[in-house]
């Protein structure tokens, strides 16, 4: 089997969250039937969403970084725990020997499976200025619903007020709550979790919306790639 590389730390929870779910969706009864994982959780990679606003490349540079020394440690694959960070993809491929799963790819692939033709998209305002969901999703028929400007300000405090800052503990969710509402009367089969602190803060809010998480669908296809052995129900 082969060894993974999760280029991580953006941030440092979703990571984590991202190796539970490799470990949680392999199916195996020993500890040698998993599958050989190796993280760089690198938490001085800039913020993407403003490196993005401000066309700055230095995230590119510490991602490369990361994804070049775990090649060196004996990655055979690489997977990258955000999905903002994806708008760096191309300009990366290029120094990489290995493969490398694409994630906002992985779930549009995912998407189209499942017979789904219209999402609420729910990312950082980076991720929606760069356009990779919609146009991934685009180029297999589903549409992306995006939420209002008081939604997406709800979506964005989320992320950075409460899973990154750690204070989801007495958060209002009440706004996030009307927003998604609102995508789902739109016409929404499901909620897209484009980001990736965005499973966390449903779960731990229980949210009862229909949420498509491209962690998990990340975790299980880079077990396929590795030559790992899937569960059959989905894990965490």
């Amino acid at each position: 089997m082969g060894t993974i590389g999760i280029i991580g730390g953006m941030g440092p929870a979703a990571t984590a969250d991202l190796f539970c779910k490799i470990t949680a969706n392999t199916a195996a009864e020993t500890d040698q039937q998993h599958l050989r994982v190796l993280i760089d959780s690198n938490t001085a990679i800039p913020d993407r969403t403003a490196a993005i606003a401000q066309g700055d490349k230095t995230p590119l540079y510490a991602l490369l970084r990361s994804a070049l020394a775990l090649e060196q440690m004996g990655a055979d694959l690489l997977i990258m725990a955000c999905n903002t960070a994806h708008h760096f993809y191309p300009d990366m491929l290029p120094y990489l020997r290995v493969p490398f799963l694409n994630m906002p790819e992985e779930t549009a692939l995912h998407l189209e499976r499942q017979g789904l033709s219209r999402v609420g998209l729910l990312a950082t305002d980076g991720m929606l200025q760069t356009g990779i969901y919609e146009r991934a999703l685009g180029r297999r028929g589903i549409e992306a619903l995006l939420p209002d400007e008081q939604g997406q300000r709800a979506v964005v405090a989320l992320i950075y007020e409460g899973v990154k800052a750690e204070r989801l503990e007495g958060y209002d969710i009440a706004p996030l709550c009307g927003a998604l509402d609102k995508l789902m009367a739109a016409g929404a089969q499901a909620l897209l979790l484009a980001c990736t602190e965005l499973p966390l803060a449903f779960a731990h809010f229980a949210l009862p919306y229909p949420g498509v998480d491209p962690t998990l669908v990340l975790a299980r296809a880079a077990i396929l790639r590795a030559g790992g052995r899937l569960r059959e129900a989905p894990g965490r």
